[in-house]
């Protein structure tokens, strides 16, 4: 049977419009070979985005714009080869959409949601992200239904795109630039807070990725606390764009320097303890208790020697221009109130 043939049987009638075996064939063929046609295409613009140095976020916009268009009019372009007459079948369309969309309304809702994250920019392929429950990653896809991203464990998480629209997101590296990294450590009281600074620095200028020292972006050792057992610090270092995409990893490096810059500097680094004071024995206190253990009078401790000004890193930076906010590129100095991934303070996010 040829397809002249097939072309004069008739399936059944919408209206008056007869729908043929050969129109469903040729129909069908059509919104196949687009289907092919648009993997084909969007594979191209994809493999030409993987080699792109710039402009990636445009061409993956045009690879978006591409697929999605070469379907539609595939699949008009194929009802249209069946024979049927669209226009006569607006109200029927209409009907069938209203019941499409209260059943397929959660699917409807996440194509809307993708499409708004590709043309709104705020959330690139390649951008390290942080979602509000802590889960982060690189951007890898942004589907029609859901974003892909892969985290530091090359484990791919799958969230629905309507999570980036209605929940905060932290997108770590959207205007391309580094950002600042804050590194808790603590030492013992009683350890010299000039030799803690100068070894950590020198420990942190030999990781590899710390950048290079600029008039804004300068590494720092803040003293932000006294805890029960030491001092607490904070080393606050400008990593390169890659680092900062693995977190983790850049937390254990510093951490590691740190703690052998301490070791070799002879510093302490506390453990948690606890100091017992006796305040009376057998109901005596003072020199009673001292003289009924046999014990010496104790020495008078000499007048402690004035100790000359140290840097205070965190009065420096400070002192520095605050980068209003027509500047994005510019990098903000604020007290360490931010939150870095894995529960590390951080500043300027």
């Amino acid at each position: 049977m040829d397809f002249d043939e097939l072309q004069g049987v008739v399936l059944f009638a919408i209206g008056r419009t007869p729908v043929t075996l050969g129109g469903v064939v040729a129909g069908i063929a059509v919104i196949v070979l687009g289907f092919v046609a648009a993997r084909l295409a969007g594979g191209g613009i994809r493999r030409l985005r993987r080699r792109a140095r710039h402009g990636v976020g445009a061409l993956y916009i045009v690879e978006k714009l591409v697929t999605y268009g070469m379907v539609i009019i595939a699949v008009v372009i194929g009802l249209s080869t069946v024979g049927l007459n669209l226009s006569s079948l607006a109200v029927f369309a209409g009907a069938v959409g209203v019941g499409v969309g209260l059943g397929l309304q959660g699917v409807v809702k996440e194509f809307v949601s993708g499409l708004v994250l590709i043309f709104d920019r705020a959330l690139s392929v390649g951008d390290f992200v942080e979602l509000e429950d802590g889960k982060r990653g690189v951007v890898q896809e942004v589907g029609p239904r859901a974003v892909r991203i892969r985290t530091n464990d090359n484990i791919d998480l799958v969230i629905p795109n309507s999570k980036f629209i209605e929940g905060p997101v932290v997108n770590w590296t959207l205007h391309g630039g580094t950002r600042r990294i804050h590194i808790p450590f603590q030492v013992g009281y009683g350890c010299d807070r000039e030799t803690v600074r100068d070894v950590v620095l020198s420990a942190a200028r030999t990781v590899p990725f710390t950048l290079p020292e600029t008039e804004t972006q300068k590494s720092q050792v803040w003293l932000v606390g006294f805890g029960e057992s030491g001092l607490n610090f904070e080393l606050v270092v400008w990593p390169s764009l890659e680092a900062v995409k693995r977190p983790g990893s850049v937390h254990a490096a510093y951490t590691w320097a740190i703690a052998e810059a301490l070791e070799g500097a002879g510093v302490e680094v506390p453990f948690p303890q606890l100091d017992v004071r006796l305040r009376s024995l057998f109901g005596r206190e003072g020199e009673a208790a001292r003289k009924a253990l046999g014990l010496e009078e104790a020495a008078p401790e000499p007048a402690a020697e004035p100790h000359p000004p140290s840097v205070n890193d965190a009065a420096e930076d400070l002192a520095r221009p605050f980068a209003g906010p027509q500047d994005d590129n510019a990098p903000i100095f604020s007290d360490p109130e931010g939150t870095a991934p894995g529960g590390r303070r951080d500043g300027p996010g």
